[in-house]
């Protein structure tokens, strides 16, 4: 019986563990796709399914912050990206279709546009046990064909095992947010990651 008593516990001890587990998701990369060739990017409005109004923007700010601050891509200022998609009026500005790709991409004068999905953003509850989340999934697409050349996910943040045994809150959101990008940058330059479907490294 105390053999059976542990195996219950530590069953029960990985169950929470899994449960509080970050996530990197998935990354698709076209292996084709000359990555070194991307000098100019917009970074195009994110949709939002989460139930905060602004975290489609907020994520999309330190996205492109970040992004920027790496130096491998010039990314055009949301004025910009504004403008072209004033001028291209695209049925839906967060995903336009293959020919609107193309037309922005001839508008401003970029090689790619970045598209964003905010899944999740905000505090999970488990009883009394809360913590940040925040889940994102982004798709660059090449503007001279209108194809996407690049995808990835990420999840941020959760109640972990030391937030259930102590009652702790998790890390502050901007800190969560600022995981979730760093994980999908390093998909976009190329970290060899698990779930990579391609093998193949991203040329910077």
């Amino acid at each position: 019986m105390c053999e059976l008593a542990r195996k219950v516990v530590a069953t029960q001890l990985l169950i929470f563990l899994l449960g509080g587990c970050a996530t990197s998701g998935e990354r698709y990369q076209n292996p084709n796709m000359d990555f070194g060739s991307v000098r100019r990017v917009a970074v195009l409005p994110f949709v939002n399914l989460s139930r905060d109004t602004g975290a489609a923007e907020r994520v999309r700010d330190v996205f492109s912050t970040m992004l920027l601050a790496s130096g491998s891509m010039y990314v055009v200022p949301p004025g910009e990206v504004l403008r072209g998609l004033t001028r291209t009026t695209p049925a839906d500005p967060a995903r336009p279709s293959p020919e609107e790709v193309k037309r922005l991409g001839g508008i401003i004068g970029v090689d790619a546009v970045i598209t964003g999905l905010v899944r999740e953003y905000g505090d999970v509850r488990s009883g009394q046990t809360a913590a940040n989340v925040v889940s994102v999934s982004l798709q660059m697409i090449e503007t001279q064909t209108g194809a996407v050349v690049w995808a990835a996910e990420t999840t941020k943040g959760g109640i972990t095992l030391r937030d259930r045994l102590f009652g702790a809150r998790g890390e502050p959101m901007n800190v969560v947010t600022q995981q979730a990008v760093n994980d999908l940058m390093d998909k976009l330059f190329g970290t060899k990651t698990n779930e990579t479907k391609t093998n193949t490294k991203t040329k910077r």
